[in-house]
């Protein structure tokens, strides 16, 4: 690996030190880290509201941009890097959807020993709400949604059995967590208060 001087490295431009990252040299790395990890970081906390979730996104940022550096064709550094991030938290956000979204159906199904009458009460209309909303989703989406959160299939087995791509079956799910949320509000209303306590 190359090792420039810190100094030379600090009044390069984006496009020397992009030059530089290709030649594997970890200063000009640290440059571009230091040039753009604050910014960053602040970027993501202003979107996501967690110190720790946006310090881990500009990490991983920052770790794709290294072990991918002789293979990148980035022309505009700040742009890409701020780019980058914007799809991260886009794609951090979905995974948050698709997970609540289960973690709904699961406690649909299996309520904890401590759930109150009234609670299962508002889980069984829930549940039976649920059933019959799920008939109104497209078909393939319903499919899908019916695959995973029925018969427990990964993304994977899906994408195998239905001869679609993971990202397919990733939009399909987000696509009827989406309108599933849509056709339950009044009764998501309800089932707040037990992920509350």
């Amino acid at each position: 690996m190359q090792a420039s001087s810190s100094h030379s490295n600090s009044t390069s431009t984006d496009t020397a030190l992009l030059e530089a990252l290709r030649r594997d040299d970890e200063s000009a790395f640290a440059e571009i880290y230091k040039r753009y990890c604050y910014q960053l970081f602040a970027v993501a906390y202003h979107k996501l509201k967690s110190r720790e979730i946006a310090e881990e996104l500009v990490q991983d940022l920052f770790e794709s941009l290294w072990n991918r550096r002789a293979t990148h064709q980035i022309q505009q550094l700040e742009q890409y890097l701020f780019r980058a991030l914007r799809y991260q938290i886009i794609n951090y956000v979905k995974s948050q959807k698709l997970r609540a979204g289960y973690e709904l159906y699961h406690c649909m199904y299996q309520p904890g020993a401590d759930t109150n009458t009234e609670d299962l009460l508002a889980l069984a209309d829930l549940r039976t709400a649920l059933e019959k909303n799920v008939h109104r989703l497209p078909e393939k989406s319903r499919q899908v949604f019916q695959l995973s959160r029925e018969d427990h299939y990964t993304v994977t087995e899906i994408s195998a059995r239905l001869n679609l791509s993971e990202k397919a079956i990733e939009y399909h799910l987000t696509k009827s967590l989406r309108l599933l949320r849509t056709y339950l509000r009044e009764f998501l209303l309800i089932i707040t208060p037990l992920f509350l306590f």
